[in-house]
Formats: structure tokens, C-alpha cells, sequence
């Protein structure tokens, strides 16, 4: 194949469009995150204790929320559900940055490294790093445990990060950001969740939002730039990591730690309506996004399908 050169790239185009330039999108981020970047060791109040009758995450986003189980439980054993809940999710959050900025490290090993598109991601890494550690400071600030994934899926997120093509990275971590922080535009603003956990989610959905710019152009490029085999192999990789980021959403942990049981829990959760809609509603804007750029085509579709993150 052709190498794709600075100017070509001005000729390109998808079904959403001309592509842009690499460095003026990254400019323009670079802009942003000067002027809305955040130091969440000053930003969060760290010293706060928890306010009573609050809630870690909003209700409607629990696992449990609106099954039988949720049903029979107290509103002490559902705060603490979501107590427990919000330490995992801040737990998946911690794994898939750290994936992540080893693919971003990688993406730009091999370019000019004077340019805005490799200061951006290192820009973006930075922003990780403070990611990580604030969402390490809120499950410690909670009092919940830490939830890693399954050894199962820590072990194949080694292989996959590794053999990764370069879209194949880029459709990662889009999964990895989009539905979180979906999830998090509903808790910034609710009154009724903690207010130190409105803080943490704040933070994370304004610098997100350039992270996630940044991918989808990229992933845009590479979807019309990569060779037929690396586009071929992104949509069966992102499929299986749309399944695999599925089943990690909730650790059955939590449930045992409330004192329910795992194994029930769990099943409650796979056959109740409203999950599977808040999970569907989550990934609908990424999901809307992969399908107009050809990466939901094939087998990729049938396994986005299985993971219930696709209707």
C-alpha cells in the first residue's frame, strides 16, 4: 500500500466527511487542555467526609437497580451496593487507562516527535496518569475495596494490547471511554450522589472529551488508510473487547460485599431490561459512530451483538 503523505490527507474523505488535518485537530486540543486541565489533589476536596443518605452513584445506574433482588433490598444495603459499585467502576476505569496509555505510547513511538500530534499524546497520557491516581483516592476515600478484573481478562487485555493494530487501539479506546463517560454526564450534575464523586466525575468528562475527539479522528483516518487486513482484524478485536468490557462492567465481588449472593445477583442482572437498556444507551453514540465508519460490519457486528451492547 501507498504511504499515505500530509497532503493526501487533505483529499480524504468518509462517510461524515473530509478528513482533517493531524496537526490542527491536535492544535486545537492542545488549546483546550491548557485551558481546562485540572489537578485533582487541589481540585477535591480529599478531607471531605461523606455526606449521610447520599448516594456513591446514581440509583437508576446500579446493576441491581429495578430487579427483584433491588426490590427486596433496604435503601442502606442499595447506598451500599452503590458505594461498592462506584469502586469497581473506578477499579475497570484504572485498568483501562493504564492500557491505554501504553497504545497511545506506542501509537507515537515511530513519529516526528516535535509534532503537535505526538505533544498532544503525551499531553493526553499526562491527563491518564492524574486520571488513575484520582479515581485510586476516591476508592480509598469511599472505604470500598479495590475490584481488578478477572485474572481471565487482566491476561487477555495483555495479549490484545500487545498485538494491537493501530485502529484496533484507537476503537479501544473509544469503548473504554465512551460509556463511562456517558455514565458520568448523568452523575456530575445529580444532587443526589456524593458531592467529592460529582467532583472526581467532573473532572474526568471535561478531559475526556478531548481524549475522546482525539480518537475518533484517528480512528477515522485509520479506517480509510489501513490495509483491508488491519480494518478486517479492528472489527473482530473491538468486538471481542466490546465483550469482554461488558462482562467486566460489574465485578460479583460488590454483591457478596452487601451480602448478597453472586451467583443470583448476577443472573438478575443479564435477564433485566432496564441494564441491558442502560448499557445500550451508554455505548448508543459510540456504537451510531462505528457503524457509520465500517468497523460494526461482519463478524465484528455479531459479537458487539453478544455483548448486549449492540440491540
Amino acid at each position: 500500500m501507498t504511504p499515505v503523505t500530509a497532503s493526501d490527507v487533505q483529499l480524504l474523505r468518509d462517510v461524515l466527511g473530509p478528513l482533517r488535518d493531524r496537526e490542527q485537530i491536535a492544535e486545537r486540543l492542545l488549546e483546550a487542555s491548557a485551558k481546562h486541565s485540572f489537578d485533582p489533589d487541589k481540585e477535591i476536596d480529599w478531607d471531605a467526609a461523606a455526606e449521610d443518605g447520599k448516594w456513591f452513584w446514581p440509583p437508576e445506574l446500579i446493576s441491581l437497580y429495578d430487579t427483584p433482588l433491588w426490590r427486596k433490598m433496604s435503601q442502606e444495603q442499595r447506598q451500599d451496593l452503590a458505594r461498592h459499585e462506584a469502586a469497581s467502576l473506578a477499579s475497570l476505569g484504572i485498568w483501562f487507562e493504564i492500557i491505554l496509555m501504553q497504545l497511545l505510547v506506542r501509537h507515537i513511538y515511530d513519529k516526528p516527535v516535535t509534532s503537535n500530534h505526538v505533544r498532544y499524546a503525551l499531553t493526553e497520557i499526562a491527563d491518564e496518569c492524574r486520571h488513575s491516581m484520582m479515581f485510586g483516592r476516591m476508592i480509598t476515600w469511599g472505604g470500598a475495596p479495590c475490584y481488578p478484573v478477572p485474572r481471565r481478562y487482566h491476561n487477555l487485555a495483555r495479549v490484545m494490547k500487545t498485538v494491537s493494530t493501530t485502529p484496533g487501539s484507537f476503537a479501544a479506546t473509544l469503548l473504554g471511554e465512551e460509556i463511562l463517560d456517558w455514565m458520568q454526564r448523568l452523575t456530575f450534575p445529580d444532587e443526589r450522589v456524593q458531592t467529592l464523586v460529582r467532583g472526581v466525575t467532573r473532572i474526568h468528562v471535561v478531559e475526556e472529551a478531548r481524549h475522546v475527539r482525539y480518537a475518533r479522528e484517528e480512528l477515522r483516518r485509520q479506517m480509510v488508510t489501513a490495509p483491508r487486513w488491519e480494518r478486517e482484524l479492528t472489527r473482530v478485536s473491538c468486538g471481542e473487547a466490546a465483550r469482554v468490557f461488558s462482562v467486566c462492567f460489574v465485578n460479583p465481588q460488590v454483591y457478596g460485599a452487601v451480602g448478597l449472593d453472586p451467583q443470583e445477583a448476577v443472573a438478575q442482572v443479564r435477564a433485566s431490561g432496564h441494564r441491558a437498556e442502560v448499557m445500550q444507551s451508554g455505548a448508543k453514540r459510540l456504537t451510531d459512530f462505528f457503524d457509520d465508519i465500517g468497523v460494526l460490519n461482519g463478524v465484528g457486528r455479531r459479537l458487539w451483538k453478544s455483548s448486549g451492547l449492540l440491540a
